[in-house]
């Protein structure tokens, strides 16, 4: 959730007045840059239903740079029937077959060694530097945290589907840093919740806090799949963590 976040940065200093702050639609902000969702009402299907998105050629790009980058720590998918899976192209990649590349990159693997391989991932999508480049231009302040909460809503709906930017308290001081998912995309998809703590959750909080030295914290909940962050504020030890204690999706996980 990284990569787009850096490279957008450099339009200019000051928070854009016109960038739109909340939409639940996907249609405000323009149809280039954000995914619409397919379903009749325009919001999110309920629990347990997976919502249906219209995705173009933005959302397809992202999906297949992510799944590419994944798929050289991924396991081999399986074989249908004798036949090996055909190579596929660059255009051939949707939502679900990210998906499946992240499943396949935690097999085999330990919750830290998951989360590695997702900071190896999105290091190999930054330019040299770029982290440091990143805290100077950022530093952990109300006007930094405002700003990347602003922009994780249009440059990463066709990831985690529709999003605004919500007024939070970080350390006493109200500011609008926070930003609510609706229904996350990912965890619909994957349902599990393994998936949306080691291969989500934990790794962008670290790369944002550690990498970029602006602190942040997701707050996955797992009764609706909706999922707050807040830029500028702190994560807990994952041994203090809520998630760590999360069950599985005893009827939805595969």
């Amino acid at each position: 959730m990284v990569v787009l976040s850096l490279q957008t940065v450099y339009f200019s200093h000051r928070l854009p007045e016109s960038l739109p702050l909340s939409n639940s639609t996907g249609n405000q902000y323009g149809r280039i840059v954000r995914c619409g969702i397919a379903e009749p009402s325009g919001v999110p299907a309920p629990f347990g239903q997976k919502t249906k998105y219209n995705d173009g050629f933005f959302e397809k790009a992202f999906m297949t740079l992510f799944a590419r980058k994944m798929g050289k720590f991924a396991a081999p998918p399986k074989e249908k029937a004798g036949a090996p899976e055909k190579k596929k192209g660059f255009w051939d990649y949707d939502y679900e077959s990210f998906v499946d590349v992240s499943k396949r990159v935690m097999q085999g693997r330990s919750r830290l060694q998951q989360q590695e391989v997702v900071r190896e991932v999105l290091l190999s999508m930054l330019p040299p530097g770029a982290p440091a480049q990143f805290r100077k231009l950022f530093p952990p302040t109300k006007w930094a945290a405002e700003f990347n909460a602003a922009l994780t809503v249009p440059f990463f709906h066709w990831l985690v589907g529709p999003s605004e930017v919500i007024e939070v308290e970080v350390n006493g001081v109200k500011q609008k840093s926070g930003v609510l998912i609706k229904k996350c995309r990912y965890l619909e998809n994957s349902g599990c919740v393994g998936m949306c703590v080691n291969m989500c959750k934990i790794p962008t909080q670290d790369f944002f806090t550690n990498e970029f030295g602006l602190p942040l914290t997701m707050t996955p909940n797992f009764e609706d799949m909706s999922c707050e962050m807040v830029y500028g504020q702190v994560p807990p030890p994952f041994e203090e963590d809520p998630v760590s204690k999360q069950p599985c999706f005893s009827i939805i996980c595969k």
